[in-house]
């Protein structure tokens, strides 16, 4: 008789604490799904809500060896994660999804865009770069896009180098250079396979940045885009997944060019900041789905319910300490509005500490509502 996924009789673990683990397992707690938690951060996101929660380092062998030994299913929220003990796991019979091959591939961005040109996934032109040194002595066209190998996220990790004097603040670590790529837009698109190889794959969203943090400040779903650049990238998203023969939810971030086209900027093998708005806005959440896909169930629809705008509540500058959303009950005031925050007690700069949907029956309506509820908060500190 198989194992059932619901209840204790099944042991799933994720591995990561913070706010994408912690909308995952308030999805699994709907359907009586023990998921059991590991992360650095004695105060992580997850702890008040996983049914265990572990302290300790996800990059560790025998940390993670030790976690993962008695659980049937191990998933990430994070791909800084040792790939060499979840590789030992899977030998042992754990599920680890998604697969530590693909982990490998993806965690570093030489091997990720490799796998592009491998495959024939349009994607920038690219350089892979060994150290600072090399760089200057390979300089090429200005400007251009340094990225860290590994270890990069939220932003971090990713730098323009418009002129010679920026090379100054290069990155002296293993990254690749991109040619910088005159897009109109960013686009995403989430997709999910569980070990069937059923797909199901999600509406195309646009994402508009913040310059300054290079994070994603604002979230339009529907994409306002054609059609063919719809299916498009849809085919391309399930293409990749496919061809990884990945089991899991994977991100694919595009660039829009001016002639139509598309291409992949990266991939992100776990729910990801540009489907928080599926939690209102679709029939299945990201966080659901990324569940139903691990533990081989049946996939959800990925239908739009309403359209919806997300908005990024990060740490203001200036502001580090106890949390203090300034603001906040005037937005509780609005109508088609939900707020999440993430359990985080303290603030800095930047640090995503929640995120806002605002949702409703026309975009643009919902696009004018987004910016003036942007306005009304400010995510401070304590004085």
């Amino acid at each position: 008789m198989e194992k059932q996924w619901y209840g204790k009789n099944l042991r799933l673990g994720i591995l990561g604490g913070g706010q994408l683990g912690r909308m995952f397992i308030q999805e699994a707690i709907n359907i009586d799904v023990h998921v059991h938690s590991l992360d650095p951060d004695e105060n992580a996101p997850c702890k008040s809500i996983a049914h265990e929660f572990s302290v300790g380092s996800l990059t560790d062998f025998d940390t993670v060896m030790d976690f993962g030994k008695d659980k049937d299913v191990l998933t990430i929220e994070i791909e800084n994660v040792n790939v060499e003990a979840l590789e030992k796991l899977e030998k042992q019979g754990v599920k680890i999804f998604p697969q530590p091959n693909v982990i490998r591939i993806i965690k570093d961005k030489g091997l990720q865009k490799q796998f592009y040109i491998d495959n024939q996934i349009p994607t920038a032109p690219f350089l892979l770069i060994n150290s600072k040194q090399e760089l200057l002595q390979s300089t090429p066209p200005f400007p251009f896009v340094q990225k860290m190998r590994t270890g990069g996220y939220d932003g971090k990790g990713v730098q323009i180098i418009k002129n010679k004097h920026d090379l100054e603040k290069a990155f002296d670590v293993l990254s690749i250079t991109e040619e910088m790529v005159p897009f109109e837009k960013e686009l995403s698109v989430i997709v999910a396979r569980n070990e069937h190889g059923e797909t199901k794959v999600y509406p195309t969203v646009e994402c508009e940045f913040n310059p300054h943090a290079n994070l994603v400040e604002f979230l339009f779903s529907p994409a306002n885009i054609s059609s063919t650049v719809e299916v498009n990238a849809q085919e391309i998203a399930i293409n990749i997944i496919n061809k990884l023969e990945m089991v899991g939810l994977l991100a694919v971030e595009f660039f829009l060019l001016k002639d139509g086209t598309v291409m992949v900027n990266e991939i992100a093998p776990r729910p990801h900041n540009s489907g928080h708005h599926t939690i209102e806005c679709n029939i299945t959440s990201q966080f659901e789905q990324h569940m139903r896909s691990v533990l081989n169930m049946p996939l959800g629809s990925t239908k739009m319910i309403q359209s919806g705008v997300m908005i990024n509540l990060v740490g203001e500058e200036g502001f580090s300490g106890l949390v203090f959303y300034n603001g906040l009950e005037n937005v509780l005031k609005q109508e088609g509005v939900k707020v999440h925050l993430y359990g985080k007690e303290n603030t800095k700069p930047f640090r995503k500490m929640g995120h806002i949907t605002i949702f409703g029956d026309e975009v643009e309506l919902v696009k004018n509502k987004a910016r003036s509820i942007q306005k009304m908060i400010k995510v401070e500190a304590f004085k």
